[in-house]
């Protein structure tokens, strides 16, 4: 009988933090992800009422403002410039949905969140990722942890403060803990810190230059976890999110038009060490 097939593992050290962290930029601000979804949904272009139409819990006029940030990003593009003109994914966001697969595949293994939408699972999975020096302390934490703060903040070259405070953000996001409750205790990375390695690696390849996109093979999404997507209504979870649609009497009834595909496993369990608050 032969051994099973493991999946692969994708290190964090090898990858550009610096690229990680400027693709995290374009991809991380609100209603970025459920945009570039309802557009990928639609599969043809929309006009920016369309848009807002599929997202009743945002102004109109917000939706548009998203939009030009989009295009300016070269998520989205339009056919003309005149007042009104249809949007529609450009090739760089239509190569998106291997980062969003797997970004949810490690949120769903690794972050303790119950049910709720997958653009809102995806953003808030972003916005624990984008900060700037992020990616640099998760890396050192990977290669040398435990790691107290003087050391960690050396081997990232940043101030002690800097590293402090980010270690607190890191800390809510549930990406970092200590290893005891002693102030000066070294800090670790927790299951979900550890297992950042295949969204690295998705928002690394994700980010090439096109032209080296149009030359290699189409990426296939990399593993996070074992999961069947599943379409999830809009209306579960996510205080603002849900609070929203209740004023609403419109909302789509799936982010993906597609049938989901499972993912292969990557062992391992959800954190559920204490950490600070967070807020987005």
């Amino acid at each position: 009988m032969s051994a099973p097939v493991q999946p692969p593992v994708f290190s964090i050290g090898s990858v550009d933090a610096q690229r990680v962290e400027g693709a995290l930029s374009l991809l991380e601000p609100r209603w970025t992800t459920w945009t570039a979804m309802i557009l990928a949904q639609g599969n043809r272009p929309m006009r920016v009422y369309d848009v807002a139409a599929q997202l009743p819990f945002i102004s109109e006029q917000f939706v548009g403002k998203r939009l030009a940030t989009m295009r300016t990003a070269g998520l989205v593009t339009r056919e003309d410039a005149r007042r009104g003109a249809p949007y529609r994914l450009s090739m760089l966001g239509e190569s998106l949905h291997p980062v969003h697969r797997t970004v949810s595949d490690w949120s769903h293994a690794y972050l303790p969140l119950g049910r709720m939408p997958e653009a809102e699972r995806v953003e808030d999975a972003l916005s624990r990722l984008h900060l700037r020096h992020s990616t640099a302390v998760i890396q050192v934490l990977d290669e040398g942890g435990p790691m107290r703060l003087g050391h960690i903040a050396e081997r990232a070259d940043l101030g002690n403060q800097f590293a402090r405070v980010r270690l607190v953000r890191l800390q809510a996001d549930g990406l970092v803990t200590r290893t005891g409750p002693r102030h000066g205790d070294p800090y670790i990375l927790t299951d979900a810190g550890q297992a950042l390695g295949a969204v690295y690696a998705s928002v690394e390849h994700w980010s090439n230059p096109l032209t080296e996109r149009r030359t290699s093979p189409a990426p296939r999404p990399i593993p996070a976890a074992t999961r069947t997507h599943t379409g999830v209504p809009l209306e579960v979870d996510g205080a603002r999110t849900a609070a929203a649609l209740r004023r609403s009497a419109v909302a789509p009834t799936s982010l993906f038009s597609h049938a989901p595909q499972p993912q292969p496993r990557v062992p391992a369990a959800v954190t559920a060490q204490s950490a600070p608050g967070r807020s987005r």
